[in-house]
């Protein structure tokens, strides 16, 4: 209790920090500027020489690479239409291959692959650093595909359409200039596109702001415009849904990340661009999943009150689009899936004949298909395996066959085929990567300031000690609704156990694991609330005796980074090593940088002056003190990162070097968000995490 109450005081007084608008490392924010690059490359160069030097690096990196390259690994397969697509990555195929086999040979476990395109072939070929993104092919026969392909691992892509059947790209096919951009087909010889069409057609947070009908063979100069939402949301994205039961095509303005408004193409015109886009008539504050029949399917993330009754935030429902776009939801209105306290809808796929729903209960998944009967929606578990994770794969809107993935921490992950009217059957299984025979896996659960049970996992060797001297890793996220759930040990969660540690999980407030009252509940200036959660569970770990700060680390990325920079400043004294990657820092600017603004709906606006007040008084970037022990830092971004700005990562390092704290920093000059463009990269930097974490919390 006494630790409990440091953290608490700390917290509190960080509330007088003011902020200086002068920012002596601001250059840093310059991404590919020379000085900045400079400090960059001088710093990658000190912190390999530590890191990737030690006699550990290469084997480390050679056993993670090991299973990223593994021929035997699941190649994890989207149905389209009677066949499985795969994107492919291995030791040979670095970039990766876009492959598919029949369902028939892909379900025997025997899949005859026919490589479609090989990204190695085509990134040498044209010169390019490709990336492969994504792909968008036309139902009903998924033959005309757009691509998506970005430069170094970034969020902005170049779209071209590719031919799948005969392998090749069109000539004078839709092509896009690089940018952040979606775009969907409504037929064959037409798209709906939202890009960058020039000066005020994209969003401050860096999406587009305009959606246009782009037809084959007109220039997009004359495309016409359909949408146009506000500067100040999020941005506005084209979707398209073609099934068997129904077309629609439409628009999701998103205002803030957490509320939408769906628009569908609408009219009596044979000719697309001959109809409007209608509005269907909605709170704000949902969740679109798509479309199901004649019904829109959306998840609520507040309560909505129709009349007399109120669907709770977390509910599954269905609404006929013509009663939505009518102006009375109520009356179709259908409840599909009602969470209860403890469990929260993790996923939602629609099939052909039924939704598939993967429900968290107490953390764990449960797999449940939801058809409409005589009397409404009709919901049964279909009994998969428990007290892991279940994840819809792919749920094909054709043929009504999905795959569906289960995994445990030490239970590696199995591929299911469910087929209506039948069992699941179990198609394929990873083997195991390590030996789990003497591991244990626990959830537990830490008592946060406020009083809140945080549940948490642990995975550790059965035999450690419980005298405080088990070099532990403690992972965090919290934010944004985004689950933390029981996945199989791999990359640097399975080198640190390999090599004696404890891992563990925190499902703080700001997740999703007991549905939108669990995020909401550390919104904005609530935001102390996650912190104070993983405290908590940090504190547990000490006090039950697994560990102690002297070998207690921490790991975290994107939000996940914030976290590990508040828990720097907040608590230095809880942790001996912290991995802060690709972070959020500098609060009082992320929403000018990149995507930065689009995430004011989860933290507020710093130019708000009572909104400023709770972000400053967490803000990592302005509460480093001179006068304070810091642990040591290591940072790691990438500089084509596009979503999460390098210049926080930078910037703080650079002020906590300038105050002679220890920092180790580095940037990979490729790979986006991930910070990793392809598996060796990948590898790389798992070898380097571990090898700090060894360093800091075992040697």
């Amino acid at each position: 209790m006494k630790s409990l109450t440091v953290g608490v005081a700390m917290a509190a007084a960080i509330t007088t920090v003011t902020f200086a608008n002068d920012d002596p490392y601001l250059w840093l924010e310059d991404v590919e500027g020379e000085k900045a690059l400079e400090w960059v490359h001088e710093r990658n160069a000190h912190s390999l020489e530590l890191l990737e030097k030690d006699a550990r690096f290469e084997d480390l990196k050679e056993r993670a690479l090991k299973d990223y390259n593994a021929k035997d690994k699941i190649a994890y397969g989207r149905l389209l239409g009677g066949s499985v697509h795969n994107f492919w990555q291995d030791e040979t195929n670095v970039r990766g291959l876009w492959r598919r086999a029949s369902l028939k040979s892909y379900k025997a476990g025997d899949p005859k692959w026919v490589t479609i395109l090989d990204f190695d072939e085509l990134a040498k070929a044209e010169d390019e650093n490709w990336v492969y993104k994504a792909r968008k092919c036309l139902a009903p026969d998924f033959g005309r595909c757009l691509i998506e392909l970005s430069r170094g691992g970034g969020d902005a892509v170049v779209v071209r359409e590719f031919d799948a059947v005969t392998k090749r790209f069109v000539d004078g096919g839709f092509k896009t200039d690089e940018a952040k951009q979606e775009v969907v087909w409504i037929d064959a010889d037409t798209v709906l596109i939202g890009t960058d069409f020039g000066e005020g057609t994209m969003t401050d947070s860096g999406y587009a702001n305009q959606v246009k009908i782009w037809k084959r063979n007109e220039p997009l100069a004359i495309a016409k415009l359909m949408h146009e939402g506000d500067t100040k949301d999020v941005g506005s994205f084209p979707f398209a849904s073609h099934r068997p039961d129904g077309n629609y095509v439409g628009i999701v303005q998103a205002p803030d990340f957490f509320t939408e408004v769906i628009y569908v193409l609408d009219g009596e015109e044979e000719v697309w661009d001959q109809k409007e886009m209608r509005r269907l008539e909605m709170p704000l504050e949902i969740s679109f999943k798509g479309f199901y029949g004649d019904m829109v399917i959306v998840q609520m993330r507040k309560d909505w009150t129709l009349g007399t009754k109120t669907v709770k935030a977390g509910t599954l429902v269905s609404i006929k689009v013509a009663d939505a776009l009518a102006g009375r939801p109520e009356m179709s209105i259908s409840e599909i899936f009602v969470p209860g306290e403890r469990n929260s809808i993790d996923g939602v796929e629609i099939g052909k004949d039924r939704i598939f729903l993967s429900i968290l209960d107490e953390v764990t998944g449960q797999l449940v298909s939801a058809k409409l009967g005589a009397k409404g929606w009709e919901t049964k578990n279909l009994g998969m395996p428990k007290n892991g994770s279940l994840n819809v794969v792919s749920a094909d809107e054709w043929t009504d066959t999905a795959f569906i993935n289960f995994e445990s921490f030490l239970q590696p992950d199995t591929l299911y085929s469910v087929e209506l009217g039948r069992e699941p059957e179990a198609i394929t299984s990873l083997p195991a990567r390590f030996d789990a025979d003497n591991m244990v896996t626990e959830q537990k659960f830490a008592t946060s300031a406020d009083g809140t049970k945080v549940p948490y996992f642990v995975i550790h060797h059965k035999d450690v000690p419980m005298d405080g001297s088990t070099p532990t890793i403690l992972y965090g996220y919290g934010g944004f609704e985004i689950s933390l759930t029981p996945g199989y040990l791999s990359g640097t969660s399975k080198l640190w156990l390999q090599e004696g540690g404890a891992y563990v999980i925190a499902n703080i407030r700001g997740g999703g694991e007991f549905g939108p009252k669990w995020h909401q509940a550390a919104l904005k200036a609530n935001r102390q609330r996650a912190y104070d959660d993983f405290i908590a569970v940090g504190e547990d770990l000490v006090s039950t005796g697994l560990t102690s700060p002297k070998h207690l680390g921490i790991r975290g990325g994107s939000n996940g980074g914030l976290l590990m920079g508040v828990m720097t400043t907040q608590r230095p004294d809880l942790w001996n090593a912290v991995i802060c990657a690709v972070p959020l820092l500098d609060m009082m600017r992320f929403h000018t940088l990149l995507a930065g603004a689009s995430w004011m709906g989860e933290y507020g606006n710093p130019d708000v002056p009572e909104e400023k007040e709770f972000i400053l008084k967490y803000s990592p970037y302005q509460n480093l003190k001179a006068d304070t022990d810091y642990p040591e830092v290591f940072f790691y971004t990438s500089t084509k990162d596009d979503r999460v700005h390098p210049g926080h990562a930078r910037k703080m390092a650079a002020k906590m070097l300038g105050m002679d704290k220890p920092v180790i920093y580095y940037e990979n000059t490729e790979g986006g968000h991930s910070a990793a463009a392809n598996l060796k990269q990948k590898a790389y930097t798992d070898a380097l995490q571990i090898v700090y974490a060894l360093k800091k919390l075992k040697d």
